[in-house]
């Protein structure tokens, strides 16, 4: 039997021309072998414990699936380490009163802040360098104001001793000139400072001539306590002399004196009494 190849019909051995479809049955008579499949292609797994990466990983499967049994797991990262600078910043910044740590605070925090944008994760530390770095400014800018305080300070308290050393002069002086007055109206001196202030009534009299102000009256003014003691030599009840002591309230101010001679005297660091060195 002859097979038609375009129809697949069988025909007689000796027919020329098929049955069904009238070709030729010229030429080999066999049916033509199907075509074997593609082999599909194989998936080698990939050895993880080599080491070779993979599009998903060290591991070798895709993200949230767990590896194989028998797989080591990933080594864990190293933890970042904290800049050595970062620390000698914050510890500078708190003696931030010396000028040099404050000055190293400041170098130190740049420095360290550097260091870790750099380090790509590697340091860190960067909040301690900032804390540094604020309290290294803060000295900086304190630092000056200090400075000019403890040149000024000095100069101001020279200039207070000095208003109140001639303030207590000035307040002498005047003592001596109400008691002179004093003595030309009441026959003696005033038996206290209280005598040359304001009178208790209306009218100046022995116990209140009005002749200095109440203040000073009351033995204070411009930091120095004064004191006035009347002496009556011949018993008449009339004073015939008196003594003035003006000490300061606060040490470090001279000590003056002065009695009915007129002249005002002083000394440094005592009392000051009729042999002390006249200033006027």
């Amino acid at each position: 039997m002859k097979l038609c190849t375009h129809c697949g019909k069988e025909n007689l051995d000796d027919a020329a021309f098929c049955e069904s479809c009238g070709r030729s049955l010229a030429g080999p008579n066999l049916r033509p072998e199907p075509s074997p499949p593609a082999p599909s292609p194989t998936v080698t797994p990939t050895d993880s414990s080599a080491g070779a990466p993979s599009m998903f990983g060290f591991s070798g499967e895709p993200p949230g699936v767990a590896a194989a049994p028998g797989t080591p797991p990933a080594a864990p990262l190293t933890p970042p380490e904290t800049s050595g600078k970062a620390i000698g910043s914050l510890v500078s910044g708190i003696f931030f009163f010396f000028f040099p740590a404050a000055v190293t605070a400041v170098v130190l925090g740049h420095i360290a802040r550097a260091e870790v944008r750099r380090s790509a994760g590697r340091l860190q530390g960067s909040g301690m360098a900032l804390a540094g770095l604020i309290l290294g400014y803060v000295g900086l800018s304190v630092l000056p104001i200090l400075i000019i305080a403890a040149i000024a300070i000095p100069n101001l308290l020279k200039a207070r001793i000095a208003a109140n050393e001639a303030s207590a002069v000035s307040a002498l002086r005047s003592i001596n000139t109400a008691c002179f007055e004093y003595r030309s109206h009441y026959s003696g001196y005033p038996a206290s400072l209280a005598s040359l202030g304001p009178p208790p009534g209306r009218t100046p009299g022995r116990e209140g001539a009005d002749l200095i102000e109440s203040a000073l009256a009351g033995g204070t003014k411009s930091g120095y306590a004064f004191r006035l003691e009347a002496h009556d030599d011949d018993a008449d009840g009339y004073a015939d002399r008196y003594q003035v002591w003006a000490d300061p309230v606060i040490p470090g101010q001279r000590h003056f004196f002065t009695d009915e001679t007129g002249l005002i005297r002083a000394r440094k660091n005592a009392p000051a009494d009729a042999g002390s060195y006249p200033i006027e």
